[in-house]
């Protein structure tokens, strides 16, 4: 660990927004214009072979504008957000040591909130337990499970969508495994990294602008050939529709069709909805981070942003929302 002192003097620029918002964008074009180093804050770019459907920096870019945290798992393996944090804070020190500004871009708000505001301890994954859950979802439904969280934890079921099988059976097995409500053990958070932050947020002109953005991206990334990546990650066999790399948003729809469950047309369908229910979450998130400077997303242009961006910068403090 370094000097915490030291460590608050310079600044780390938190780049955030719901998907389609151009975060991205933003990033590059800031890290052109200023010797900055882009950390990837996205739970699906983590894993190798997911390139299209998350639309990933190309490798051109990535060799010409530094990039971290990305590609930096095999889609079999889980990561958290304890290791985002702690990965995080060693690429940002890394950063800083060769005179350079971190810049922290992406929309998966727990790694952001792990890695600024700590993270509590958690137990770890009980097979056992993993397993009782799935049965009884087998044999109830996912729908009675999360049925059951709302009486255990309202706030965290209110969090938790029904289809989002993954997080609920998550907080299904905390909840048996402490006797706690998840939610509580989430509030008793330890200290975040010492960096000084500085927060910044794409906030979309209107929901309906961004839903059509949302359906024509991911028109875009079927074209670019995203059925052909999803093919390729069924064909190595040790991968299954729980797995949480197969779970990214547009991955699990189309490798549901795959699977003959459902139509291409309804596949696609549900991945555009999918997506925007995520855009949502996201901004219901961005509404309580409180400290951020909201800017807009533009489509096509990030001429004014950056200016904004780097007024917050010589600032040294980002302004509060409005």
């Amino acid at each position: 660990m370094g000097d915490p002192a030291a460590e608050l003097q310079g600044p780390v620029l938190c780049l955030m927004g719901p998907t389609g918002s151009g975060k991205s964008a933003l990033a590059l074009a800031l890290a052109e214009r200023m010797p900055a180093e882009i950390v990837s804050v996205d739970s699906a770019m983590i894993y190798r072979g997911l390139d299209i459907g998350t639309d990933k920096p190309s490798p051109e870019v990535r060799a010409r504008l530094p990039h971290h945290l990305i590609d930096i798992c095999d889609p079999a393996e889980r990561y958290s957000a304890g290791a985002f944090a702690r990965d995080a804070a060693n690429a940002i020190r890394a950063i800083r040591a060769r005179g350079r500004l971190p810049i922290l871009a992406g929309g998966t708000f727990l790694y952001f909130r792990a890695l600024t505001e700590g993270f509590s301890p958690m137990p770890g994954a009980d097979p056992a337990i993993r397993g009782r859950i799935r049965d009884e979802a087998a044999e109830r439904g996912w729908a009675a499970l999360h049925a059951e969280l709302r009486r255990i934890d309202p706030a965290a079921a209110a969090r938790i969508a029904p289809a989002d099988r993954q997080r609920l059976e998550r907080a299904l097995e905390l909840a048996r495994l402490t006797g706690q409500p998840p939610s509580r053990l989430h509030a008793a958070r330890g200290s975040g990294a010492p960096f000084r932050f500085i927060r910044v947020a794409l906030w979309p002109e209107s929901r309906a602008e961004l839903a059509r953005r949302l359906e024509a991206r991911f028109d875009s990334m079927l074209e670019r050939g995203l059925v052909r990546e999803v093919r390729a990650l069924r064909a190595r066999g040790d991968l299954d529709a729980d797995c949480p790399a197969v779970r990214a948003v547009g991955y699990r729809q189309l490798w549901e069709w795959l699977d003959g469950k459902t139509e291409f047309a309804e596949a696609r369908r549900r991945a555009v909805v999918a997506t925007r229910r995520y855009a949502k979450r996201q901004l219901t998130w961005l509404r309580g981070e409180h400290g951020t400077l909201r800017i807009p997303a533009v489509e096509g242009g990030t001429g004014d942003a950056v200016i904004q961006v780097q007024d917050a910068l010589a600032r040294g403090a980002t302004a509060h929302s409005a």
